[in-house]
This record gives structure tokens, sequence and C-alpha cells, in this order.
């Protein structure tokens, strides 16, 4: 056989050629992808991907934003990890925002002048070092660094004092620039000052050494300062005013016209056995703007056992953001949300324990994630008109039953076209005493009837008096002293990722949740198509649940499942309903207000009508004058303004009121049931995509399930399947292999 034997000619195109127009083209592509580059975000959740709603706010900027990032160089791992996530982030801003966002890079580590000169710019905005973790050669170490960050927008300034996790950082950032350019649109346009005014007595400087307020004659100085540099910051729309009653005879009666906190003292003989004479005091703050008024307290009063009532003075650090809260508040930057009061509804504030002393059984944490992004208000039912400019009102755990009155309060206020989170609980809990608690007694569960059931059920959902056990619940570690080991409390359920509902963006990337004394909800499908309402099922127990009904004892000890496995079925825990509802009382007579309040109403309104004709002097009174004094009383109504049919709404329900408790929700809302009650309120109020955003990283993200059936043919691949895949790999190399050569062997035989 003839082969060609020609060598290749050398030049441009030679051997060596080649090989330099290789590294030409190696360097130019490295050069163009300095420029130009592109990132693909494979994550699930596209984490390292600017969201739709932070790239809208970013790009609507209409005035400077400047953000200070003080990092420290060198970070030992994991948070060389987190400086690296901060500078991605931030390039993503900064390609989706427009002319007016900017940000710098500080290091204000080691020692030289111009890290001394970061560190004095990191404290002037309170980023100060904190304390990390370092392991170097083998050893565990422990350094101080900078990592804080602080937003600039106009005179406004936010600082976020230590950035040691990624974990919801874009959702803080993006929240606090739509917060801050909100708050510069609102303060540019408004028409009057906002008036902060302290009440103070100086007769409380002599009694507060002995209460625990000995710094309370620093407070005035203090609170001016702070209102100094928030006026400078909020451009100058502050009015900052210091009322002395025990000087002023005006100040005293404004401050009790305002209804300040008074304290009161008689005669006592200190220590050294001099007497200190009895006396009263005035201490308080009020916010006021446009007829708006809010009040801050500046001294908390608790009871302590053993000790008795304490009284605590509030940090000036927590002042500061207090004030700048309520300030917020007033003046209409946080979209106002209802909270429903009375009835015996679950706290939503509680007063500050001292050091050491448990807190009070509320829903703070709740309240204070609120605060974050909406202005709560605490409503009452006594009229219509209270519940003006709400969106969505928030009932939880009510054990009081409500009249027919304010049920059709309840029933109006959802057909305009609002929203109603109900958090249920059909028992109402009562602590035994104090000697029966030390026997061994239990708290007692007293089924309840609130009212709120028969509409509930006339909208399309009904309420079972019972609490739901499930097998596959959360389990409490056990101490030493009781064996050790773990107890499962089966009246917490554990929400499984399989049992959530995935088709509502504001619950799809929520992977987990744990349920307290939750009541099973069951659906009319009957009722709900009649009226054209969407339900859907948010969430439910697992199918090794059962219910507990009539005598109710949740002690861990006593819990057995049941051994009828017919017992056994799914609940669902959570329901939400949208559409136009029907009203409750449709083809009803209107209810009427309780007998007291009207009763008082038509008596002041009959004086009024006597007054106007003895003022007359035996002439005509005119009907018109009677019958407005009549309706302006309440003793009139009309019906005309009633709804049957509403406009949209929604309506959450959930089985379970103790979620919202304090020991369920962390301060910081990083918890998945802390991010799904924001997410829920979130998406009543319309903002679903913040809601998305602020679910976008979960800490609770775990494995999902697999059968043992599955999980062992899982193992037999991985034991056995992978070595023979790598043996017919071989075997299949060897036979191309005994081909080829066959092959060759024929061409040139």
């Amino acid at each position: 056989m003839k082969t060609d034997n020609r060598v290749e000619k050398s030049g441009l195109f030679g051997r060596y050629g080649k090989l330099v127009l290789y590294i030409v083209v190696v360097v130019m592509i490295n050069l163009v992808g300095i420029t130009l580059f592109t990132r693909f975000d494979l994550t699930a959740n596209r984490l390292y991907s600017l969201s739709p709603v932070s790239k809208t706010v970013v790009s609507t900027l209409s005035e400077p934003l400047t953000l200070k990032i003080f990092f420290s160089a060198n970070l030992p791992a994991p948070y060389n990890g987190v400086e690296r996530y901060v500078h991605d982030l931030l390039q993503e801003y900064a390609l989706a925002g427009n002319h007016y966002f900017n940000y710098q890079f500080f290091d204000p580590s080691g020692d030289e002048a111009g890290a001394a000169q970061a560190q004095k710019m990191a404290a002037s905005y309170g980023v100060m070092p904190v304390q990390i973790r370092a392991i170097e050669q083998d050893e565990v170490k422990f350094q101080k660094a900078y990592m804080g960050m602080v937003l600039i927008h106009g005179d406004l300034v936010e600082t976020i004092p230590a950035i040691t996790t990624t974990e919801g950082l874009e959702y803080k950032l993006t929240t606090a620039i739509k917060r801050m350019n909100n708050k510069i649109s609102r303060l540019l346009a408004l028409k009057e000052k906002v008036k902060v005014n302290l009440f103070l007595s100086s007769a409380l400087e002599t009694i507060g050494p002995y209460m625990n307020l000995k710094d309370i004659n620093l407070l005035p100085g203090a609170v001016t300062e702070l209102a100094k540099n928030l006026n400078e910051q909020l451009y100058n729309q502050i009015e900052f005013n210091f009322y002395d009653p025990s000087k002023d005879k005006a100040a005293a009666a404004k401050a009790q016209a305002d209804k300040i906190m008074e304290l009161r003292w008689k005669p006592f003989k200190n220590q050294l056995g001099v007497t200190v004479p009895g006396d009263h005091g005035y201490a308080g703050m009020t916010v006021e703007f446009a007829g708006k008024r809010e009040d801050i307290d500046i001294i908390s009063v608790v009871n302590v056992p053993i000790f008795g009532q304490q009284y605590v003075l509030t940090p000036i650090a927590d002042l500061k953001r207090i004030i700048n809260s309520v300030i917020e508040d007033v003046i209409g930057i946080n979209e106002e949300i209802g909270y429903l009061s009375g009835h015996g509804t679950l706290p939503l504030m509680a007063a500050r324990p001292l050091p050491g002393q448990p807190q009070a059984d509320s829903a703070s944490h709740f309240y204070g994630l609120l605060s974050k992004e909406y202005a709560p208000k605490m409503v009452t039912l006594d009229k219509i008109s209270s519940l003006a400019g709400i969106k969505t009102l928030i009932i939880a755990r009510p054990t009081e039953k409500f009249t027919d009155y304010e049920l059709y309060l309840l029933d109006q206020f959802l057909l305009q076209g609002n929203n109603l989170a109900l958090f249920y609980d059909p028992f109402k809990e009562q602590m035994p005493q104090q000697n029966m608690m030390m026997m061994g007694m239990g708290p007692t569960y007293t089924p309840i009837a609130t009212g709120l059931e028969k509409l509930l059920a006339h909208y399309g959902v009904d309420v079972h008096p019972a609490y739901v056990m499930d097998e596959e619940c959360y389990k409490q570690q056990l101490p030493r002293q009781q064996g050790g080991g773990e107890r499962a409390l089966y009246f917490a359920p554990l929400i499984k990722n399989g049992n959530i509902n995935k088709d509502y963006p504001f619950i799809k990337n929520i992977k987990g949740l744990v349920m307290i004394k939750a009541a099973p909800l069951t659906p009319d499908a009957k009722t709900l198509a009649a009226n054209g309402i969407k339900a859907v099922e948010l969430f439910s127990s697992s199918s090794r649940s059962w219910l507990m009904k009539n005598r109710i004892d949740l002690n861990p000890m006593l819990l057995r499942p049941p051994t009828d496995k017919k017992e056994f079925a799914k609940s669902a825990l959570a329901y939400l309903l949208e559409g136009s509802f029907t009203s409750y009382f449709k083809g009803k007579p209107l209810p009427e207000k309780p007998a007291a309040e009207t009763a008082d109403k038509a008596d002041a309104a009959q004086v009024k009508e006597d007054k106007l004709a003895d003022g007359k002097k035996g002439k005509d009174v005119k009907k018109g004058e009677v019958l407005a004094a009549l309706a302006k009383a309440g003793a009139l109504s009309s019906s005309g303004n009633r709804l049957d049919k509403g406009k949209p709404g929604r309506l959450l329900v959930v089985g379970s009121a103790d979620i919202l408790r304090n020991n369920i929700i962390d301060e910081e809302g990083s918890t998945p049931n802390a991010q799904l009650l924001m997410n829920m309120v979130d998406y009543l109020n319309g903002r679903q995509d913040l809601a998305v955003l602020r679910s976008k990283t979960q800490r609770f993200n775990p494995l999902v399930e697999v059968a043992p059936e599955s999980r062992s043919l899982i193992k037999g691949l991985n034991l056995v399947g992978l070595p023979l895949l790598v043996i017919f790999i071989g075997l299949l190399a060897w036979f191309r292999r005994s081909a080829r050569r066959r092959k060759l062997k024929r061409m040139f035989s």
C-alpha cells in the first residue's frame, strides 16, 4: 500500500506558529472576559441572582444612594465567603440600578493611616468590630473584624452593624432602600412638622434613685440631643418640645389631658433616716402629626416575684429606634395593619422584663417583625370607623364571645374588599393554681364558642373543636436527670415539605414548619361552589396524625398514638379563601348594638333634644336638628349601605394561634415559621414579591425523604452498580481496541 510521507512545511502556520497563535487567542479571550462576562445561577431559588423586586427598587432611585461597606481584609473561612458574596451582590445591584446607586469598600484593618481613617469613619456610623473565630494551625483563635454596612440616602442613614452571614442580606438591603426612598418622598412633602414631646417632671429626680432610675436626671439632655440628631437626618421636619410639669402648670394640664404616665409616692424615710416628702410626677413621650398621636413609654413597670413592682428606664439606644419607628408610623410611611385587641386575644406587646426574668406571654416578636414593614394598629369593634384605612385585620386566639353586631362589622369589613387573618384556638387554656401545680396538675382546656365559627362556616370552612396529634412531630430533648434521650410532643406536628402547598409563590420556598396545638379545618365544597369562593389548603399534617377531642390532656407522658389505624388521617391546618364573599347577614335584620351603649347614646341624644327645645322657648324645634343629634349619637341607623355581596377579598384561617408566641417566633424572623407568617401578611396586602424575596434563602432545607425500598435500591446501585458500570465501560473499550487492531491488521496484511 502507498503511503504519504510528506513533512509539513515550516512557517507562520508551522508547529511553533500554531502554538504562538493559540497563546494569543487565549490571552485575547481572557482580556475580553474582563469586561464582557456572564454567569449562570443554577441554584434552586436563584440565590445568587437579583430578584425582580430588587431590580425595580434600585432602578427607580430618585436621590443619590451611597453604600459604605467596612470589611477587614484576609478574613478566615467562612467569613471570606461572606465578603465575596457582598461584592457580587452589590455588583448585581449596580448593574440593575441607575446612576444614583454607588458603593464603596473600606478596609479598617491594619495600622496604616488609611485604616485608621476608615476605623474612625466606621465608628461615626455606629459600625464596630465584631469578634469572630478562626482556626489556624489546628488552633482555635478569636480575632476582631469589621463586617458592617452603612446606607446613606440623602440625609437618611441606616446601619447594618454586622454582616456575619449571607442569609437574608438581599431582603434587608432591598427593604431598607425601599423604606428610605419612601421616607424621603414623604418627608419632603410634609406641610407641617412632626411634634416630638417629652414630659418629664423634675420631681422624679428626687425619687429616681429609689426606683432604679438613677440616670433619670440625664434623660432631658440625652433626648434633646437625640431629637437634634434625628432632626438633621429627617430634613428638619421635627419640632421637639420639653415639658416639666413640676414647674409649669400648663405642662401639667397637658400631661394629664394626654394621659401621660403619672407616678405618685407618699412620704418615706431613706436609709439615712431623712424624710423624702410625698409628691407626684409625669414621665412619657408623644409624637403628633396631622391629628394623629402615638405614645412612647420611657419608664416600664414590671412585677417581679418576691421583689414586687419594679421600674425600668428605656435605654437611649432603644429610644432612638422607637422614636424613628413611631415617626414613620404617624407620617404614613408604613401601611397600617390592624390587630384586634380585646376579646381575650393574644397580647401583641408585653412590658419589658428585668434582666433574668421570663418574658410575659405575648406575640411581641411578631409585633417587632410587623413594625419593620407595617404600622400595627390596635383596633376594637365598637364601630365600623375604627377599621377605616385598614386593609388587613389580624385576629389571634380570641377567647370571648363576639356579639352579632361585632360579627356584622367583621362581615362588612371583609365584604368591602379587605382581608381577614384568623389564628384560631378552639380551647381556652386555664393554668392551675400554684399549689395544684406543685402537685403535678397541668392546665385544663375548656371548649369555647366565640361566634366566629358560624361566620367561618357560612364562608365555607369549619373549625373543629379538637387538636391534631401527629407521630411526625417535634422531639423534645430530655435532660440527664430524666434519663436523657428525646420525647415526642405529639401536639406539635412537624409539617414536612410534601404537605406544604407549592402553588403559591409566597409559600413555595418554605420547606418545613412546626405547629402547636392546631385545630383541624374542613372546607365545605358545596358552600364554596355556591358562593364562587376559591379555597386552597396551604399545609396539612401527615397521614400518621389523629384527633384529640372532648377531654384534652397534653401531658407528653400520657400521650400515645391510637391502636386503631382507621383513626389516622391527614388534617388541613390552614386555608386561604379568595373571592367575593356573601354576607352572613344577607336577608337578616341589621344586628343591634349592645343595649347599654345604645341606651347611653340615646339618652344623650334625648338630653340634647330637650336643650334644643328649651332654647327655642316654646318655638317649634326643627326636625332636622333633632334627627341630626340622634344620628350623631348613634341612636339612629341606616341599612342602606350594608353589603350582601362583597368585593374580592381574602380570608386566611390558621388552626393554631400558638405559632404567634415568642417561643416559636424568633426576633430576627429567620425561622421558617416567622418567614411564613410575614409572607402571609405580605400576600394579603398585595406584596407577594417581597414575600418571595424574604424566603429566598432558607436555613431549614431538609433532604428529600426517600422510601426504605428506594434507599435500599440506591445503596445497592452505589455498592454494586458503579463497579459493574466501570467493568462494562472497560470491556467496551477493550472490544473497540480489539476491533481497531483487527481492522488495521487487515489493512496492512
